[in-house]
């Protein structure tokens, strides 16, 4: 297991047809050799779990992908939930280029994205 980097990116919608490389998430999770969450792995790394969410026009947020006590997850910017983003069904999907996983937003909408990018994590001192 080790920790990586993975970009999403929007997938098509009707509010970007071809996708957009200036909004996203990019956050840092261990994943293992099939490109799947290592939820045992979490506990230990969860200090370098961090998510950037980038969207051109509004300011960057930063903060934390956060495994909660019902097993799921979800990208937490405040101490408290509500600004937590939940994804659905983290745990089962496979960070791969060319895979898509759903994450509700912000404003409760569930927005689906494509995983643009999977590469070993640079730990930063």
């Amino acid at each position: 297991m080790s920790l990586k980097r993975s970009r999403l990116e929007p997938a098509r919608t009707p509010d970007h047809p071809n996708g957009s490389s200036s909004h996203g998430y990019e956050f840092m999770a261990p994943l293992d050799g099939t490109g799947h969450l290592a939820s045992s792995e979490w506990p230990t790394q969860k200090g370098a779990c961090t998510v950037h969410r980038f969207w051109a026009g509004a300011t960057d947020e930063h903060g934390a992908l956060i495994h909660r006590r019902n097993g799921s997850w979800a990208f937490s910017y405040a101490p408290s939930e509500d600004d937590d983003e939940p994804i659905f069904k983290f745990d089962r999907h496979r960070f791969v280029i060319g895979e898509y996983v759903t994450i509700t937003e912000h404003d409760g909408v569930a927005r689906p994205f494509g995983v643009a990018e999977v590469a070993p994590a640079i730990r930063r001192a």
